[in-house]
């Protein structure tokens, strides 16, 4: 297992424990994102993971659909993710992307990574949960998204940046950079 592949489990087990911490009452909760409940939230990131497999020839496949079991969706989602990461060759197989030519790993840690970080929050903040994020994580987040600010505002992006304390955590910030009220 790659670093890469090691923080994408790690991340994508900790997302699997918010789903399965999601009260049934909840689903239907309003997340940080802008028009997504909190199931909307889970069938993003699930339809996330089979977006980057298409990029390196590979597909999701026959899974469970968020809208009816968000755990089944996520758990076979992320396990063709893992799968093709655990992959020597699979996870170095080359393919051009939203920004450039890139390795399937790097662009999974890039964005994917990524994606977990924020939509953990989401779906967190979405039901209640705890919604703190690991310090290195937001460092890692943060350094990745800040050159491409211009790029990811936007309709189905980022909304408007969120002005927060100067003294703000780091993790405070990042929710505000990414158009988040923290």
């Amino acid at each position: 297992m790659s670093e890469i592949s090691e923080r994408y489990k790690r991340l994508g087990d900790a997302f699997a424990d918010k789903i399965a911490a999601v009260p049934q009452d909840k689903w239907a909760s309003p997340s940080p994102c802008q028009e997504w409940t909190a199931r909307d939230v889970v069938a993003h990131v699930v339809q996330t993971q089979g977006m980057f497999l298409g990029f390196v020839g590979k597909e999701l496949g026959d899974i469970p659909s968020a809208e009816d079991d968000p755990a089944k969706a996520w758990d076979a989602a992320r396990a063709k993710v893992q799968t093709q990461l655990d992959d020597r060759e699979g996870a170095k197989v080359e393919f051009d992307g939203l920004s450039g030519r890139s390795t399937f790993e790097a662009a999974v840690d890039k964005f994917l990574n990524s994606d977990l970080v924020m939509h953990g929050w989401d779906l967190a903040r979405a039901t209640g949960q705890d919604d703190s994020m690991r310090p290195e994580d937001v460092t890692r987040v943060h350094e990745y998204l800040l050159p491409m600010a211009d790029m990811m505002r936007g309709p189905q992006a980022f909304g408007p940046e969120v002005e927060v304390a100067p003294d703000a955590s780091p993790q405070d910030k990042l929710l505000g950079f990414l158009g988040r009220t923290p």
